[in-house]
């Protein structure tokens, strides 16, 4: 039994996130789809982690076991002549055995793009949140700084299933910067592991503070441990691009 090891570019835009939903495109489901059709079986592939509906990568990791001798660059082939144009296989090779995409990785880097100009073109409106509105992204600027360093996340994070387990929700941020070019600012962060709509509850609240509502006490405030301020708000999924992960 061999263990693959890909990297996967794709467009969120048309599918319900990657995790396998009933009835529901999925980037996990329709990958497990096209590797179970060459293997002649059904085969599970798990990814660094579980993208949302409408939220694009540049470069998702994930990983399988195959018997199928095929070479790996054939198989890489053969993936992007079967799937839809809006899932690309970027590079295949061979893993280690107990090669796992989530919990080998060390760290995780995404962006998020956010057009600010009153127009927005049409080729960006799939990939960016349009907010033509006044925002200070200086003070955006300062308060994304605030979030480096190992913090509990918990006023980030939507309620998961795994809450009944009691896990941490203490994560290590490397860096958090907001940086304007031309029209879009875009906000990037790398970090030791996310929670769930963590990123895209992160953007809301630097967009808040944008706006005037949050300052950089609310969002120390956010960051102590037992926080009760509301999780919140969670900026749209189409802005949201997972970049890289490392191993």
């Amino acid at each position: 039994m061999r263990r693959i090891r890909i990297r996967v570019a794709y467009d969120g835009t048309d599918f319900h996130g990657w995790q396998v939903q009933p009835g529901l495109p999925t980037i996990q489901g329709v990958i497990e789809q096209v590797v179970g059709g060459i293997e002649g079986r059904d085969v599970a592939v798990a990814a660094s982690g579980r993208t949302d509906a409408g939220v694009h990568a540049l470069a998702q990791t994930a990983a399988f076991s195959l018997d199928n001798p095929i070479p790996v660059d054939n198989l890489r082939k053969a993936m992007n002549r079967l799937l839809p144009y809006s899932i690309r296989i970027l590079s295949v090779e061979e893993a280690a055995e107990s090669f796992h995409p989530r919990y080998d990785a060390v760290a995780k880097t995404y962006e998020y793009r956010i057009w600010r100009e009153e127009i927005c073109p049409p080729f960006e409106r799939r990939y960016v949140h349009h907010h033509p509105y006044p925002l200070d992204e200086d003070a955006m600027a300062r308060c994304a700084r605030l979030l480096e360093g190992e913090h509990d996340f918990s006023a980030f994070a939507a309620a998961d299933e795994k809450d009944r387990l009691g896990l941490s929700k203490v994560r290590r941020i490397f860096s958090s910067s907001v940086e304007r070019s031309g029209g879009r600012l875009t906000y990037r962060v790398r970090g030791s592991g996310f929670l769930k709509h963590m990123v895209r509850n992160l953007v809301g609240v630097l967009v808040e503070a944008g706006k005037g509502n949050v300052g950089e006490d609310g969002v120390r405030e956010r960051l102590r441990p037992g926080c009760a301020v509301p999780c919140g708000p969670t900026a749209p999924a189409q802005g949201l691009f997972l970049i890289s992960v490392e191993y």
